[in-house]
């Protein structure tokens, strides 16, 4: 596993109103879901690296305005396919 390490401005960490270790997860989730979004990650790839189960991934996308199932025929298959 790689380990990447941010240094977050103090304001910033301020401006995201959570603890400071809550801070890791939220970017950790605002990535994955926008990594999903560009079609770089797999739903399943993207909840890896968000650190959390499959289904409680697609339940998030709704809160950052991403659409769970705006899918081609193409890549519902593919998604069919990872289960």
């Amino acid at each position: 596993m790689n380990r990447i390490t941010l240094e977050i401005p103090d304001e910033t960490v301020l401006a995201l109103k959570l603890p400071a270790e809550g801070v890791a997860e939220a970017l950790r989730m605002a990535a994955a879901v926008k990594l999903f979004e560009l079609g770089r990650l797999s739903s399943g790839a993207a909840a890896s690296l968000a650190g959390v189960p499959r289904v409680v991934f697609l339940s998030k996308l709704a809160d950052y305005g991403v659409d769970t199932f705006d899918l081609s025929e193409e890549e519902l298959r593919k998604e069919a396919r990872l289960e």
